[in-house]
């Protein structure tokens, strides 16, 4: 359990830190890019395995971690132009009820998953917190020509996930877990690059020193939320089809009082109430 809250209290972090990116008018995408390079080479540090390229090549987790890599940097730079296009709780809403992707191909291929009436139940109960606790006008209205945007970010934040959860189930021991999280964070900072050549065609960036301290602020805590939700995932005692619930309701509930405590941030009736249903879905999910 203790992975499950150090996973819970670093994805906070990386909240906190992206909304003072706001505030700071740091660009998003330079601090993204230089976080996943700071973040793999965390990867490479913590690495019990010493470098050797023919190894990276032939590693059963290299696709895994191609893919993985490719999909956090896509599904970010969508998921922030969804909240622009279509609104914050929309897309937040979307990228949360993510973890159903993962959560039913658990329970479909791995044989250790089961489906009971109370982890229904939890999930049930998840989905309104996510809810209730995303919206401020009890309701959720966009633009249907952006539709599209909103089911890639659900779908890839999901498919994401799903092969993070098989990679660890399969493919990555305990050797080369550093290594594992080195590629696929290198892959997504140079996937990042190439976005940032993109975009540079129609708009020259401006690289600020701010936007540099950022990423590096930002890749530490990143690198730990993604070594404590892996060993969460490979030594917590839960199933990964409760693993996810939980540390997303977890990350609900907590970003929720956060946001109170240091932004001053107002939450409705119904928003206490969505807080509420998460943590009772995180309950029955874990304990029942």
């Amino acid at each position: 359990m203790l992975n499950i809250v150090l996973t819970i209290v670093a994805f906070n972090v990386l909240i906190v830190i992206f909304k003072l990116f706001a505030k700071l008018n740091i660009d998003n995408l330079q601090a993204l890019i230089v976080n996943y390079f700071v973040a793999g080479f965390c990867g490479l540090y913590f690495s019990d395995v010493e470098l050797n390229l023919n190894h990276l090549i032939t590693a059963p987790w290299l696709f895994h971690a191609i893919i993985i890599g490719v999909l956090f940097i896509v599904t970010f730079n969508l998921y922030a132009k969804g909240t622009q296009q279509v609104g914050i709780a929309v897309t937040t809403v979307a990228n949360k009820l993510s973890l159903f992707i993962p959560v039913a191909i658990a329970l479909i291929i791995y044989p250790n998953e089961q489906i009971t009436i109370l982890k229904i139940v939890g999930f049930l109960l998840a989905v309104v917190g996510i809810y209730l606790s995303s919206t401020k006008n009890k309701k959720l209205s966009f633009d249907k020509k952006y539709l599209w945007l909103i089911i890639i970010v659900f779908v890839g934040q999901g498919i994401a996930d799903t092969i993070f959860n098989h990679a660890q189930q399969t493919v990555v021991d305990d050797a080369d877990k550093g290594l594992f999280f080195m590629c696929l964070l290198l892959i997504a900072g140079i996937s990042g690059l190439f976005l940032l050549i993109g975009k540079s065609v129609k708009q020259k960036p401006q690289f600020k020193i701010k936007n540099l301290i950022g990423g590096i602020a930002l890749g530490l805590p990143n690198f730990a939320s993604l070594i404590f939700f892996f060993n969460a995932l490979e030594s917590s005692g839960l199933e990964a089809s409760q693993v996810f619930p939980v540390v997303s309701m977890g990350v609900v509930v907590l970003s929720a009082l956060v946001g109170l405590i240091l932004f001053k941030e107002k939450l409705s009736g119904a928003n206490w109430l969505g807080l509420g249903f998460a943590v009772l879905s995180i309950f029955i999910i874990t304990f029942l």
